[in-house]
C-alpha cells in the first residue's frame, strides 16, 4: 500500500512540474491599455525574457536599462524579446509610462498591478526574470540583480537558439 502511494504521489508531482512548465493563465494589460492573456505570450517560435519590474525599484531599473544599452544587438543576433511587466499597484500605474519614455525602452511592457503573474510564476521579490524558450516552456527564473547579470541572460538564449 505505500508504495503504491509513493508511486502516485511521484507521478502526481512530476505532473505538476510539467504543468508549471508552461506560461500560466493570467489576464494583464499593455501600457495602453489592450488585454492580454499571459499563457499567449511568444516571439514566433524564438525565446523571450519576462523582466517583473517597479518603478520604484532601484535594481529592476538598472537591470532593464543595462538590457536597453544591448537590446538591439540581442535582437539582431538572436531576435530574443523582452516583455517588461510592472507590478507596480493601481494608484502608481501612471508611472510606469513615463518612466519606460524617459528611459527609452523598447520592451513590450505589461501591467499586473496585483502581483498575479509574478505569484503564479513562483516570484516573490523583485526584479524577477523568466526565460522562456521558443516552444512556451520556461526554461529559467532569477531573482534580483547585480551589474553583469544581462549577460548571462543572452548566454542562456544563445545556449537555446544552439539546441
Amino acid at each position: 500500500m505505500k508504495k503504491c502511494l509513493f508511486a502516485v504521489l511521484v507521478c502526481m508531482m512530476a505532473g505538476f512540474g510539467i504543468a508549471q512548465a508552461q506560461l500560466p493563465a493570467v489576464t494583464l494589460k499593455t501600457i495602453d491599455g489592450a488585454t492580454v492573456q499571459t499563457e499567449a505570450l511568444n516571439n514566433d517560435g524564438k525565446p523571450f525574457i519576462i523582466d517583473f519590474f517597479a518603478t520604484w525599484c532601484k535594481p529592476c531599473n538598472r537591470e532593464l536599462s543595462a538590457i536597453a544599452e544591448v537590446y538591439d544587438e540581442w535582437q539582431e543576433e538572436t531576435g530574443v524579446k523582452i516583455f517588461a511587466v510592472s507590478i507596480d499597484q493601481a494608484q502608481n500605474i501612471n508611472k510606469v509610462k513615463p518612466l519606460v519614455d524617459e528611459n527609452e525602452w523598447e520592451y513590450e511592457v505589461l501591467l499586473d498591478p496585483n502581483s498575479e503573474f509574478l505569484k503564479a510564476l513562483g516570484g516573490q521579490m523583485i526584479p524577477y526574470v523568466v526565460v522562456v524558450d521558443g516552444k512556451g516552456n520556461i526554461v529559467s527564473k532569477h531573482s534580483g540583480y547585480t551589474d553583469g547579470a544581462e549577460d548571462e541572460l543572452i548566454q542562456e538564449v544563445r545556449k537555446l537558439l544552439a539546441q
